[in-house]
């Protein structure tokens, strides 16, 4: 079965329901996938209820209606199997209404996001091209590159006005000062959550006619290098995409908003932007801030829950994936990182790959996950899991152990 034809199943499925209970994971792909699909049946006449998720049980699904998951289910062999899955996780959801890249040899982690999945399934729904823009929340928000499907799904926003490519620095904030204090995609070490380093930062960046991007750059790469990697601070200028349908144009912006509140429990709010709503827009960003900041202040104070590796604990389960990006990605490790958190009984935990290290994440985490009774899975590059907290020795050693050779 082509990509094309899993897609239709889906979407099939989709057009024969009268109402659907959909379950979106709470990051920018999982939100921008829900959202996509959303869209779509609006305009098809079929109502649905959205709901933003951390994680997605079979017994937390409704018995009452058709269940559609958005960047969440790939990953569970006990779901009901009319369940409708749009995902790019790797599979183990055996039902036939399952659109997911990976069952078609198409690379998960890199060439399709799960919002291009639902893309794809939305285009089958019908004329649905003008969602185009909501696929690249999925790329930036999941670290995916533009290139396969992602690439195509992106040459066709442009042909149709939808997407337009630009260079320019890709730190999200409302204005120049609060790019820089909210920096965490790249973090920025004696830069990020400092208002008086911030504030310094520009000053000496002016020019006689403004802010000249040349020194600003140079400058927050010098004071930062010292503790930051290359991939990080290659980061700061780049590539940038302006969404003309969206309400927060840049793609980058859009992306970290989004991203923020569906972690930090205000998924309402990045659902109502994805709708293209613009009514909460200053409530978003607000939400945004408090995330980063808290994100930064964590940060400055995680430290190696054992001397000598790269496993770390963190205090709150609702900052642990950002810090696993953070640290694999804009600090130097050999090592993968492991970050985990305590959530009452329960303890979440984001594993990372550094560039340049060689491993599969996400079956590695999904088998330990379920050693320790809990589940977990994701990509090779990056995964997440949830066990019992008085597992946590048997999962860190069964992970220390995995990656010893």
């Amino acid at each position: 079965m082509s990509l094309e034809e899993a897609a239709k199943t889906v979407a099939d499925q989709i057009r024969r329901q009268q109402y659907v209970e959909v379950y979106a994971h709470h990051d920018a792909d999982g939100i921008a996938a829900g959202a996509i699909l959303c869209h779509a049946m609006l305009r098809t006449g079929i109502r649905f209820r959205l709901r933003i998720c951390a994680e997605i049980t079979s017994a937390g699904l409704s018995r009452d209606a058709a269940s559609l998951l958005c960047d969440l289910g790939s990953g569970r062999e006990d779901l009901p199997p009319e369940t409708m899955v749009v995902d790019h996780h790797l599979p183990l959801f055996a039902g036939q209404f399952h659109a997911n890249p990976r069952l078609e040899k198409i690379d998960g982690d890199r060439e399709l996001s799960a919002a291009g999945m639902a893309y794809i399934v939305a285009q089958e729904m019908g004329d649905n091209r003008d969602l185009a823009g909501l696929v690249i929340p999925g790329i930036i928000g999941d670290c995916q590159e533009f290139a396969g499907k992602n690439l195509e799904i992106f040459n066709e926003g442009v042909a149709n006005g939808i997407i337009v490519p630009d260079r320019g620095m890709t730190l999200a904030g409302r204005d120049m000062a609060e790019k820089w204090l909210l920096a965490t995609r790249p973090y920025l070490d004696r830069i990020s959550g400092d208002d008086s380093a911030v504030a310094d930062l520009l000053a000496a960046s002016q020019g006689e006619a403004g802010l000249k991007t040349d020194v600003l750059l140079s400058l927050a790469v010098l004071t930062s290098a010292p503790q930051a990697s290359a991939e990080g601070l290659g980061m700061l200028y780049g590539d940038t995409v302006h969404l003309q349908r969206e309400v927060i144009e840049d793609a980058h912006a859009l992306t970290a908003v989004i991203d923020a509140c569906g972690k930090s429990g205000h998924g309402d709010l990045a659902v109502a932007l994805c709708l293209r709503s613009s009514a909460e827009i200053e409530q978003a960003w607000e939400a945004t801030r408090r995330h980063h900041l808290a994100v930064i202040g964590a940060i400055k104070t995680v430290h190696p829950a054992q001397e000598g590796n790269a496993v770390y604990e963190c205090e709150d389960a609702t900052l642990a994936s950002d810090i696993a990006d953070v640290l694999a990605r804009d600090r130097v490790h050999k090592a993968p990182v492991l970050v985990y958190a305590r959530s009452g009984e329960d303890c979440r935990i984001s594993a990372r790959l550094p560039t340049g290290v060689t491993a599969d994440l996400g079956l590695l985490v999904r088998d330990l996950a379920a050693a320790c009774g809990g589940n977990g899975g994701g990509h090779h590059t990056r995964a997440g899991a949830t066990i019992p907290c008085d597992r946590l020795g048997a999962f860190v050693k069964g992970w220390q152990e995995g990656f010893a050779a």
